[in-house]
């Protein structure tokens, strides 16, 4: 479908401010040309993008979306002439990464893998810990970021939230472990059973101990390990039941070292989320790996997309 790059400028404009008067006078234009504008992509796009009322602009589901790859699109465009004007990249500098496990097995090492190819000269300083250490760092200004994965709670003003990938865990067990494969388990019953866990200072330990509480219930395994690394093996052994990333336990499923049991309550879905400080300023090495990894919250949500068309 070729629809005019101007169509979605004027869009990307009134999502951001969510004010078509603001948004004309950022494109140095008028509200009825915008306006007039926004009705031409909304019958190109078939779809309603926008809902106008007294308090200003808010976005439909649709809206919402488009957004999320037009901003992407946007920031690499006025990344892409900064780059020209400085040379083609960021031939030199550091980047100050703070990653929790989960989140470098399950998308920042595909991310800085590219990062390395495309700007060699580049120093990568990667700091791997929990979550919440992670997030002392970025506060203490020792990082310039954080990829790490936190339950949804607030975080202070000053920290913003971009979740980069949804993915779920699942509840394994070694093949000792086979015969409660063969019927969904109540999580009351996993109490007759040794559970191993991430240690109580990681944000997985939180996000399960939020979500035993949800269902009335203490969590309280038996094991705590500091790394997944060891949390599979731990499993694959017959020591006990663990909740793992599905991505990351597929290699053992598929091998037979280990065996999927379900539960009957629904494992909440977890994100991958990027931590900045806005108070804070990016070198340009920094912001091109920023936008990298925006640019892999686009395509997982074209993939997630793809996925359920196909579902349907």
């Amino acid at each position: 479908m070729a629809v005019n790059y101007e169509y979605y400028r004027c869009f990307y404009y009134v999502a951001k401010y969510k004010n078509l008067t603001r948004a004309a006078a950022a494109m140095m234009s008028s509200q009825p040309n915008v306006t007039r504008v926004m009705h031409n992509l909304e019958h190109e796009l078939g779809c309603r993008l926008i809902i106008r009322s007294n308090r200003g602009v808010s976005l439909t589901e649709e809206g919402e979306r488009l957004y999320r790859h037009v901003a992407a699109a946007f920031a690499h465009l006025q990344m892409g002439e900064e780059l020209v004007s400085r040379g083609g990249g960021p031939q030199t500098g550091s980047v100050y990464i703070g990653a929790s496990e989960a989140a470098l097995h399950g998308l920042l090492l595909d991310v800085l893998r590219r990062f390395h190819q495309m700007y060699p000269a580049v120093r990568l300083k990667i700091r791997n810990d929990t979550a919440l250490r992670v997030l002392q760092a970025l506060r203490g200004g020792q990082i310039d970021f954080a990829v790490v994965t936190l339950p949804p709670s607030p975080l202070e003003r000053h920290l913003k939230r971009t979740d980069l990938k949804p993915f779920r865990d699942l509840l394994a067990g070694g093949p000792s472990f086979a015969e409660l494969a063969e019927r969904p388990l109540a999580l009351e019953e996993l109490a007759r059973h040794p559970l191993i866990s991430l240690a109580r200072d990681s944000a997985t330990f939180a996000f399960y101990s939020g979500f035993y509480t949800e269902h009335g219930l203490d969590f309280d395994p038996d094991v705590e390990v500091a790394t997944t690394d060891l949390l599979l093996p731990m499993i694959e052994n017959g020591l006990g039941l663990g909740f793992v990333p599905e991505d990351f336990a597929r290699g053992a499923l598929e091998d037979g070292c280990i065996v999927r049991i379900l539960l009957k309550e629904t494992i909440p879905t977890r994100h991958i989320c990027l931590i900045e400080d806005t108070q804070g300023s990016l070198s340009l090495a920094a912001r091109t790996l920023r936008q990298m990894l925006q640019a892999a919250r686009a395509e997982s949500d074209t993939q997630k997309f793809a996925e359920n068309a196909g579902k349907g």
